[in-house]
């Protein structure tokens, strides 16, 4: 019985282990083949290195920092509360509210964008807009650009900030309770610092998910000089034939994403992304 226990274990984690291997080998050929593309082309590093340097290439990679940071201030806003709330309280239609955050993650991005033309062409759309323009302000702008980035990456801290919050022993919190510190000394100096990596690698994963948005901005800010990020820059270069140009962007994204999803790893290892 023992001998057949140790073979079921041992063909499941072959198979599973074969499967492993097998889905890392083709991230791996793929992200080789951008590289060995670049490699094998008439480029040259100084090309490689002018094209990097180029304004277009510089103005999108700066504009997409520049962006993505802005709205993961508004995620972390947002998410920590949230996350919080789901975590700890019930209430009439606690499911319902769950679904809800969760449509961003399901709809296709390019979804959002649409539903955000059509949010401003409604009267209380259009009067914010007016605001805007009173100010001097126009949605194809970094502006859209972070509604854009918003909606796509929110839920996704959102889940990071309830997975993290559920992780910290509501035992500790009602000791402080118990202790005089008010709910929101014992949020502030307990839940906050207990679940603070998990938030942390969750405001990662959604500005590296922000950086990278494209379908939305494509439909609600277009491709203008103005609002060229890496991921529509990249589009605009591969749609002129310039393949060279749009792989060296699209290296320059999976770099940035590798570093954030390593930085994720190390900051709340194990932890499930939902």
């Amino acid at each position: 019985m023992q001998n057949n226990n140790n073979q079921i274990k041992g063909s499941l984690r072959a198979v599973t282990l074969g499967f492993l291997f097998l889905f890392l080998f083709i991230i791996i050929v793929l992200i080789a083949s951008d590289i060995y593309y670049l490699v094998t082309s008439s480029l040259t590093c100084s090309d490689l290195l002018k094209i990097v340097l180029s304004e277009n290439i510089r103005n999108a990679f700066v504009l997409s920092i520049v962006t993505s940071l802005c709205s993961l201030v508004l995620v972390m806003l947002f998410a920590v509360p949230v996350g919080y709330a789901l975590s700890r309280y019930r209430f009439p239609g606690h499911t319902i509210v769950n679904t809800f955050v969760d449509i961003p993650l399901i709809l296709p991005p390019v979804v959002l964008g649409v539903s955000l033309l059509a949010f401003f062409g409604t009267p209380v759309g259009i009067f914010i807009k007016s605001m805007l323009k009173s100010m001097d302000v126009s949605l194809i702008s970094g502006v859209g650009i972070v509604m854009g980035q918003f909606l796509v990456s929110i839920s996704y801290c959102i889940r990071a900030a309830k997975s993290s919050f559920d992780t910290v022993n509501q035992d500790v919190e009602a000791v402080g309770l118990t202790l005089g510190a008010s709910p929101w000394q014992v949020f502030r100096r307990i839940s906050l610092p207990l679940a603070g990596n998990g938030l942390i690698a969750g405001g990662v994963m959604a500005w590296a998910r922000a950086i990278g948005v494209f379908g939305p901005l494509m439909v609600f800010v277009g491709t203008g000089p103005r609002v060229q990020v890496m991921p529509t820059q990249m589009w605009l270069e591969l749609s002129i034939g310039n393949i060279e140009a749009s792989l060296t962007i699209a290296i320059m994204m999976i770099v940035i994403a590798g570093t954030a999803l390593a930085l994720v790893h190390k900051l709340a290892p194990g932890r499930r992304w939902e």
